[in-house]
């Protein structure tokens, strides 16, 4: 049919099967929760429908109105929010709850499409840096102090669009280095990890001693860079003592295992792992797992539901959902790239870097190799709220797609 001529069906297809298979994990951990979730997926359609027949550049036209609205909705929650769960990150309405953070996670999405693909932005130029920063970090830095640690990661994602439209690669390389100090301090003393740290940029200024340009910004910068990642390595262990006892258990937990807060922090995780590893190579079987039916593991339908396709489908299951993961993720990337439109390219950047952000730290939660902070499995997870704000992005970006394809330009 000449309608359909533009629409990604490989795409669409792994949305839907992702779906129903998420569907199916979370009626085995519940039932009553499984139907809701179906319920919430047939809504999540409609809504999609509605995108798919409207104008593509409507959000194009309203990013600017949809980002405000998100942010306000964030800092609404200061007043007005539900704590649950010991985070003030929801909105209830009798027994609808909303957790505005997935939907401002569409707004800045959009509106740095809007800036982004704007004639006038340039990162090398001042202003232009300055105005994404904030675009970004507006949102983040309300979401830091609701407290949402979680939520406030997964805006690292737009970096990743950016650094496709020109963004310093030396930003990540800071990043990583820093938090690298941070954990590695913790474990090691950090007179060694300081000693080493002296040893790596001596080393680097003997190799490089020639060919630099010595000045005294040079020299400033290169000093004042190990002070400060000495400083870090030093005020690791303080920082961690004074965190919430339940952030602070959460990390530690990497370094002395989940067996040592087996009643408080590591319970989760250990059940999590347990789950996971009964599993075998084949699992026990649909609604056969006696952790997912001993109920074993707590919020196991939102943000631990992995461990359910672990144990009652195997390693084989998993694998089989991690490449489904990999394959659409990597499809929106490369689908993002083809775009003719430089709003729809760092949209689509956006929307897969959200998406694999999620899909990573998810996973390396609940195997134990990240701290537990609250990231659902995208589409996988139960909730009403982070299935609609991914399937609006999804649909989102498949009509931009399929506008892409249909023009004549």
């Amino acid at each position: 049919m000449k309608w359909a001529e533009g629409i990604d069906k490989l795409g669409l297809g792994l949305y839907f099967l992702l779906c129903a298979f998420a569907i199916a994990n979370i009626y085995s951990v519940d039932q009553k929760l499984g139907e809701k979730q179906l319920i919430f997926f047939c809504i999540s359609l409609f809504v999609g429908l509605v995108i798919f027949v409207g104008r593509s550049k409507f959000f194009e036209n309203m990013s600017g109105i949809i980002y405000i609205g998100g942010v306000l909705l964030l800092i609404g929650l200061f007043p007005f929010g539900k704590e649950i769960l010991g985070q003030k990150n929801w909105y209830k309405f009798g027994s609808f709850t909303m957790q505005p953070v997935e939907f401002a996670k569409i707004g800045t999405a959009l509106m740095l499409a809007n800036y982004v693909s704007g004639p006038e932005f340039n990162l090398n130029n001042k202003r232009s840096l300055w105005t994404t920063l904030a675009i970004v970090g507006i949102p983040a830095v309300v979401v830091l102090a609701i407290p949402d640690v979680g939520s406030m990661l997964v805006f690292i994602a737009f970096f990743i669009a950016l650094y496709r439209e020109g963004l310093s690669g030396l930003l990540f390389g800071i990043g990583f280095l820093f938090a690298g100090v941070f954990l590695i301090s913790l474990a090691v003393d950090p007179i060694w990890v300081a000693i080493t740290i002296v040893l790596i940029v001596g080393g680097w200024i003997a190799m490089n001693y020639y060919k630099m340009s010595w000045n005294i910004i040079s020299i400033s910068g290169i000093v004042g860079s190990v002070v400060l990642l000495c400083g870090l390595a030093f005020g690791s262990p303080y920082i961690l003592e004074k965190l919430p006892k339940h952030q602070r258990e959460r990390i530690e937990v990497l370094y002395k295992g989940e067996k040592a807060f087996r009643d408080t922090s590591g319970y989760n995780l250990l059940y999590s792992k347990t789950a996971i590893g009964s599993g075998g190579l084949w699992g026990k079987g649909y609604r056969e797992g006696s952790v997912t039916q001993g109920k074993f593991v707590p919020e196991q339908e939102t943000d631990y539901i992995f461990c359910t396709v672990g144990e009652e489908w195997g390693f084989a299951g998993s694998v089989i959902l991690i490449l489904c993961y990999m394959i659409y993720i990597g499809r929106i990337y490369y689908l993002a790239e083809q775009q003719k439109s430089g709003f729809n390219r760092v949209f689509g950047y956006c929307f897969a870097s959200i998406l694999l952000m999620h899909f990573t730290i998810n996973l390396a939660m609940v195997m134990g190799l990240f701290p537990t902070v609250g990231i659902p499995l995208p589409y996988f997870s139960y909730g009403g709220s982070s299935l609609l704000a991914f399937s609006m992005m999804t649909f989102i970006f498949f009509k931009l797609n399929y506008s892409d394809k249909n023009s004549l330009v």
